[in-house]
């Protein structure tokens, strides 16, 4: 006779975390907790209920319409911030499974990591930046924190979305973090979580390939362009190889960039493991207390995989045509911040009483962040275009 299920509830889970994974993973259960303390909730462990808060999320909902390269309205198949998020994740998570860390975790920090991301993609963060510089400047992993700790309005008791700390330092040491530049809090001294430090590479691995797949779609390069980078041959022969040259040309580049994520990520599983067992590294502290990143490439990987996004930084973001994109996005940021500074009664009610406490440029930066492309685009009109309904 079948014994009765028991119910897998949080003690269950937490008690799975300990008993399965890494020993320099991080538990659910070592969390230091949340700035408002809140009941634990009996079915979900604390990544999970950051997870949940981040997807639930109106800044999350807002990625769907942010640029990654190309603009959202050129065309329904390019890449969004949202469909990079998602992929970001779907690796994190794929690569947190072989190496034993919290999948959770890094699936949450994977879905947070551009929360905080101006409309227009980079174009739109430098625009910010040059019109914050007296006043804080700008920068999105910040902005990603500020999201979750004011900006979002789900409840009553607090601003934000009161994330996990673990959660919340992640955001903020996401990418290049300067450790002179962190607050005390998020110990500027340690390095990120192994869980961060994943979700970190991955988000650089998702968008170097796919960003070639765009490049692809949008004629932007070519494939006899990318004939040029060794390791988009490697990729190519070992396809062409398995599958034969009868491919027709979608079908062979979906698969070659299959095939590179796949190289990239045997290599990144293979060497963050031989990292870790080479420095011994046996808890959490043995990651805060290294001297450097533990997750990464092998020394060729790495430079055979900046010698790709060399050629996507010359070939694809600073094509002609990208160009005038990211300059008519600035033109756009530019025109709709300085027209908030001249008479900021134009912002939403809610704004402009913030502004009292955080100062007209932070809460105007703030608006302007937190738009899409399409939003920003409709708004310029409205501001600008003397027939344009309000």
């Amino acid at each position: 006779m079948t014994a009765p299920f028991t119910l897998v509830d949080r003690r269950v889970m937490d008690a799975r975390e300990m008993a399965t994974l890494a020993p320099y993973a991080m538990r659910s259960a070592g969390s230091r907790g949340r700035a408002h303390a809140e009941d634990a909730g009996a079915y979900r462990t604390a990544f999970q209920r950051d997870r949940d808060r981040i997807i639930h999320s109106t800044a999350f909902r807002r990625l769907e319409y942010k640029t990654q390269v190309f603009v959202n309205h050129e065309g329904d198949h390019y890449r969004t911030r949202l469909t990079h998020t998602l992929e970001v994740a779907q690796i994190s998570r794929s690569i947190a499974r072989v190496l034993g860390l919290n999948e959770e975790l890094v699936e949450a920090v994977a879905l947070a990591h551009d929360l905080g991301h101006s409309p227009f993609g980079h174009a739109g963060e430098d625009a910010l930046d040059e019109l914050m510089a007296d006043y804080g400047g700008f920068n999105h992993n910040a902005q990603s924190l500020r999201v979750v700790d004011e900006l979002e309005k789900r409840y009553a008791e607090f601003d934000g979305i009161n994330l996990s700390w673990e959660v919340r330092e992640s955001i903020i040491k996401h990418g290049d973090h300067f450790a002179d530049t962190l607050a005390p809090e998020f110990e500027p001294g340690s390095q990120p979580l192994l869980e961060a430090q994943l979700a970190d590479i991955a988000d650089s691995l998702a968008y170097s390939n796919h960003d070639i797949d765009d490049g692809l779609r949008s004629n932007f390069i070519t494939i006899d362009d990318l004939r040029s980078i060794p390791l988009w041959v490697e990729a190519e022969e070992s396809v062409l190889e398995r599958l034969g040259r009868g491919l027709d040309a979608k079908t062979l580049v979906a698969r070659i960039v299959s095939h590179l994520i796949d190289l990239q990520v045997r290599d990144l599983v293979e060497s963050t493991h031989a990292r870790l067992e080479r420095d011994a590294i046996r808890s959490v502290d043995d990651v805060r207390g290294s001297s450097g990143p533990l997750v990464g490439f092998s020394a060729e990987m790495a430079a055979r995989t900046r010698e790709m996004q060399g050629f996507l930084y010359q070939r694809l973001y600073r094509h002609y045509r990208t160009l005038k994109m990211q300059e008519k996005a600035k033109r756009f940021i530019r025109e709709i911040f300085a027209e908030y500074v001249r008479n900021p009664r134009q912002l939403p009610p809610a704004y402009l009483e913030r502004s009292r406490r955080d100062g007209t440029f932070r809460v105007i930066c703030d608006y302007v962040a937190g738009m899409t492309d399409r939003y920003c685009q409709d708004e310029y009109r409205r501001l600008f275009h003397p027939y344009e309904r309000i």
